[in-house]
């Protein structure tokens, strides 16, 4: 089993900040609209699995409609585009922002068609993110426990008993992101992406980083495992700018050299650990080391970082 699928758990403070953001994702899992679109994506995800899934509209469409969102936003720069992958390849990027995928899409070309991978609620959770990938299709839904969430239930038990009704809460409304059977499904259709030779983009460290130019480490497992049982290759690409977002701020895309692995039906640790450490490298040599926030006016920051969150 895949272990890129686990909940990125760390043990988190509870903070006014813990609090907010638990119960912002308790709403999300409580939303009728995005309960919806959750499900939806979960049956194409049966579909996907069972090779049969079928593609609402054309790649090039759903690159029109996200370029021209990002682009009307946000000056866009792309370092070596000429490594910008147009072949069938695991995109693994860091993450600071939920723009991320989107801002990937965007700057990817649209053939091979990438799925992506990524946590169901913050994927849904905004009427247009509903919108464009209702209509295009191509999500891995991950349903799972935010950090702040876990941190939730684990307080009410100790030191925080007030917060037993908002635990409460979470355990019978938000999936813990531990059945085996969509586990089990979410491996299929991976498989079957990269054997039907379309794409598959990832974010390894499992959760928002909290620095630019940093990687949340240790990175996931199952990159390494899908890499290494598909003999795909994989292309890491560094995102440069996006933890705080403004309008026409410059946002940076960094795609690397593809990273290529003798493929391992059965790949044992010490594989998968060489593979992580070269994907770790190649991160690291495409962020920053010294990322300093542009001095200039920082025009609709609360409305683009909520709007994109």
């Amino acid at each position: 089993m895949s272990v890129s699928l686990e909940s990125p758990h760390t043990k988190l403070t509870i903070t006014p900040h813990t609090i907010q953001r638990a119960k912002e994702g308790l709403s999300d899992a409580q939303n009728p609209q995005i309960k919806k679109a959750i499900q939806q994506g979960l049956n194409d995800l049966e579909t996907i699995a069972e090779g049969t899934f079928q593609r609402p509209i054309d790649g090039n469409f759903r690159h029109f409609i996200l370029r021209s969102l990002i682009h009307s936003l946000f000056r866009v720069k792309v370092d070596y585009p000429e490594l910008i992958p147009r072949s069938p390849v695991i995109l693994v990027a860091n993450h600071l922002n939920h723009i991320d995928p989107f801002l990937l899409l965007s700057e990817s070309s649209a053939s091979p068609y990438f799925h992506i991978l990524g946590d169901a609620r913050t994927l849904y959770n905004k009427w247009w993110k509903r919108f464009i990938l209702g209509l295009s299709g191509g999500v891995i839904p991950l349903e799972r426990r935010w950090g702040q969430e876990t941190a939730i239930i684990e307080a009410a038990e100790g030191e925080h008993p007030e917060l037993k009704p908002l635990a409460q809460a979470i355990a019978e409304n938000v999936p813990s992101g531990e059945s085996i059977k969509t586990l089990r499904q979410i491996n299929k259709a991976v498989e079957v992406i990269l054997a039907q030779k379309q794409g598959l983009m990832l974010f390894p460290e499992g959760r928002l980083g909290a620095t630019e130019g940093k990687l949340s480490l240790p990175l996931k497992r199952g990159t390494a495992i899908y890499a290494l049982r598909s003999g795909v290759p994989v292309v890491p690409v560094g995102l440069v700018g996006t933890k705080n977002l403004y309008y026409r701020k410059t946002l940076t895309v960094r795609f690397g050299e593809p990273l290529s692995f003798p493929q391992v039906k059965h790949p044992k640790r010490q594989d998968i650990d060489n593979v992580l450490e070269s994907l770790e490298n190649a991160l690291v040599e495409l962020l920053p080391s010294h990322y300093q926030e542009p001095d200039e006016l920082k025009l609709f920051s609360g409305f683009l970082n909520h709007f994109f969150c």
